[in-house]
């Protein structure tokens, strides 16, 4: 495969300290998938194979100089979001990649961890259904879906009508 560019993948999510999901585990998913992973990290979180016990937000002005750094030096040719705790942060990543064109945008609805800990804020969830619509796919697992569609989801039907 002479002449192939190695595909350049920007995650915008949380770090897990445990590496089994946010940054660490995209960057993993990435590099295992022969792409280029860069990161723009939104929010530090305590956890471990048992649960998530703590998160703490980056700051507005270091999520936006992040994504502007990437795209004033890269040509990105994908970008996975993950984890994005409040209405703020969705507003500025939403923002920026809209400014720097961002194509084919993935986006994980990260809302509750699989411990029960609460990723994204209350008042939060509304701006979580807007910022959805910049993404070429968007992948929440069923809860995240009901939350989204207000419907519960029980069959594949519900699936494909949620």
């Amino acid at each position: 495969m002479e002449g192939v560019k190695m595909k350049k993948i920007l995650t915008i999510a949380g770090s897990d300290s445990c590496g089994g999901a946010g940054i660490q585990a995209d960057l993993k998913a990435m590099s295992a998938n022969g792409t280029y992973g860069m990161s723009v990290i939104t929010a530090i979180t305590a956890q471990n194979s048992m649960g998530v016990f703590g998160a703490q937000e980056v700051s507005d002005e270091i999520i936006k100089k992040q994504i502007e750094v990437i795209y004033e030096d890269i040509d990105v040719d994908a970008v996975k979001v993950g984890m994005l705790s409040s209405s703020n942060i969705m507003n500025i990543v939403k923002e920026n990649l809209l400014k720097y064109k961002a194509k084919n945008i993935v986006i994980d609805p990260v809302m509750i961890s699989k411990s029960g800990f609460s990723l994204l804020k209350e008042e939060a969830i509304e701006t979580m259904k807007n910022f959805i619509s910049i993404g070429d796919l968007v992948t929440p697992n069923i809860p995240e879906a009901e939350v989204l569609t207000s419907m519960k989801i029980k069959t594949e039907a519900d699936m494909i009508e949620a």
